[in-house]
């Protein structure tokens, strides 16, 4: 390969990885926009919040806690956290076929010399060792999708990886935005408006936004 070829993909490979953090922050930036427009897609809400987790999580440096949230208060806890799970298995595999193509940007050896000598002790490469690498916060996950492209493991090991990692946190935090969620509106903002509403005070009405009915699960009492 010429000097001229490799130029070209190295300048190749940072324009996809920065496409890519640009994009996902965008979108984490103007969560509260995403989440509006998902409120009145209708049916549409629940795959559409999928494209956008898994964009979202499939780029580097990418931090998706907050629309793991957003989907669990959304959605519901049960519907949050699988469009939760369904974005990043998405993800995973977009992460990777990304991955393929910016390897060239990406010094394998140099970024695996720079981890932790307890993530080193595993071949790299191998289950253990991307799933030891995924738990490091930040550059864990970035790292980890890199090397397995680098060294083109089977995507499956990319996917399962990623997501033993990856969806236990989400379902968590799915959870527990819902739970907040409701909490805020059942003890502060419920008691607020009716407060304002015995004592003839004018407050601005805060309207829940309706959960995606498509598909539906029972909310518990």
């Amino acid at each position: 390969m010429s000097a001229h070829t490799t130029l070209l993909r190295r300048v190749e490979a940072v324009g996809i990885l920065l496409a890519s953090f640009v994009l996902a922050a965008l979108v984490v930036s103007n969560r509260h926009l995403v989440e509006q427009i998902l409120v009145h897609l209708g049916w549409l809400a629940m795959p559409l919040a999928v494209l956008v987790f898994a964009i979202v999580a499939s780029a580097p440096f990418s931090v998706t806690d907050a629309l793991a949230i957003m989907n669990g208060v959304l959605f519901g806890p049960v519907w949050g956290s699988v469009v939760n799970a369904v974005g990043l298995v998405l993800a995973a595999v977009i992460g990777y076929l990304v991955a393929l193509r910016t390897s060239d940007a990406f010094d394998v050896r140099k970024q695996v010399e720079r981890l932790p000598g307890w993530a080193r002790r595993f071949q790299i490469g191998s289950p253990m060792f991307l799933i030891c690498v995924r738990v490091i916060p930040g550059l864990g996950g970035t790292i980890a999708t890199q090397t397995a492209a680098a060294l083109r493991v089977p995507i499956f090991r990319q996917i399962y990886t990623m997501c033993v990692i990856a969806v236990p946190i989400c379902t968590v935090l799915a959870v527990g935005g819902n739970w907040l969620s409701d909490q805020i509106q059942a003890h502060i903002v419920d008691p607020a408006q009716n407060y304002a509403e015995k004592h003839h005070l004018h407050m601005p009405h805060r309207h829940r936004h309706p959960r995606a009915s498509a598909p539906t699960s029972p909310r518990p009492q």
